[in-house]
């Protein structure tokens, strides 16, 4: 039966779209940072639960203890591992202002190894011969584009106060953790009707095993490739940790993005210590065989290229906090996609 609309319901709707949208922009500064203290709060509660019983009723004590620890633990790694990156981006950009750069011859024995020793010594060698002559005569185009880097790093300082705030904002939601899901379980009844619980849980089920599965394993890979790296002396040991961390997060083996880093370190240190290096790298970079078992439990059900789409469209939009954010979104959709295809009895009523 056709039912005419008033003029008074249409403004109503204007109205009411204004709004939202200007609620929207409003709130859309913000927007990451929620949506990354929703992921966060959704991973750890668990773990914070499990924290909070020790506490009993001195639930404040044991929100504070968990904020402090947890902001250690989270965040020292990941200023450290910045830290080195603008540290080492400054130093290169004022020796080439300076023209003072300078690369360091490669050994000799370089030469004996198979396949690939000829043609990296010597391209390493034209590199460290030439490499101030091509400063002078390039230096307007790298600083160019070492100011345009510089800018970047910015971003990623940035991105380390959005985890900040985000996990402060985390630990808020899980401090009012039961009238949160009873206000999601609400919105999402009125959202999805009867498939609301069951969507809920698949998502929730979905974050925890991403965050857990991929990212984390991740992190801790990074973290200590930055360690080893840090510990030989490796020049831009944060960069070659960034570099670890998002091929990990898209399912690289890490090892693969430490093979410059050790053919560095036979170059430019003893064998002795060389050879430790080398052999922590390849416990680093295997060491997500281990981590992924005793993390993910039944393993990860997202396809991997939906991680790697996720990851990279991640970062191209948001940034480094894209990196983590990207990835568990895409994820949670195709789970919600894959419900919807194999369950065609059951509507989900947007």
């Amino acid at each position: 039966m056709n039912k005419n609309i008033s003029i008074t319901e249409i403004l109503k709707i204007i109205v009411l779209l204004l709004m939202v949208t200007w609620c929207f922009f409003i709130v859309r500064p913000f927007l990451l940072a929620i949506l990354w203290a929703i992921i966060l709060a959704v991973a750890l509660y668990p773990l914070f639960e499990k924290w909070m019983k020790k506490f009993g009723k001195n639930r404040k004590t044991g929100v504070s203890l968990f904020t402090l620890f947890g902001s250690i633990i989270l965040f020292i790694p990941l200023y450290f591992m910045i830290g080195s990156i603008v540290e080492n981006t400054k130093v290169t950009i004022n020796q080439i202002q300076n023209h003072s750069l300078q690369i360091p011859q490669p050994e000799d024995s370089i030469k004996d190894w198979p396949l690939i020793g000829e043609p990296l010594y010597k391209e390493w060698d034209d590199l460290a011969t030439n490499a101030r002559e091509y400063a002078v005569l390039h230096e307007d185009l790298i600083l160019e584009k070492g100011s345009g880097l510089i800018t970047n790093i910015g971003g990623f300082i940035g991105s380390l106060i959005t985890f900040i705030i985000s996990f402060l904002i985390a630990v808020l939601f899980m401090y009012h953790s039961d009238s949160g899901y009873k206000i999601s379980k609400q919105l999402m009844q009125k959202l999805l009707g009867d498939q609301s619980e069951e969507i809920i849980n698949m998502s929730r089920d979905t974050i925890r095993s991403v965050v857990k599965g991929i990212l984390l394993v991740a992190l801790i890979q990074a973290f200590l490739a930055f360690i080893g790296f840090k510990a030989i002396g490796l020049p831009a040991a944060g960069i070659f940790a960034l570099v670890v961390l998002i091929t990990a997060i898209v399912q690289i083996p890490a090892i693969l993005t430490m093979i410059p880093a050790i053919i560095i370190a036979f170059s430019t240190s003893d064998p002795t210590p060389a050879i430790i290096f080398a052999i922590y790298c390849v416990l680093v970079g295997l060491a997500d065989n281990v981590l992924k078992p005793l993390l993910l439990g039944k393993g990860l059900q997202t396809p991997m290229i939906i991680i790697l789409i996720g990851t990279i469209g991640g970062m191209l939009l948001h940034g480094i906090i894209g990196l983590f954010v990207g990835a568990i979104v895409l994820a949670v959709m195709h789970r919600i996609y894959i419900y919807w295809v194999t369950s065609p009895d059951k509507k989900i009523n947007l």
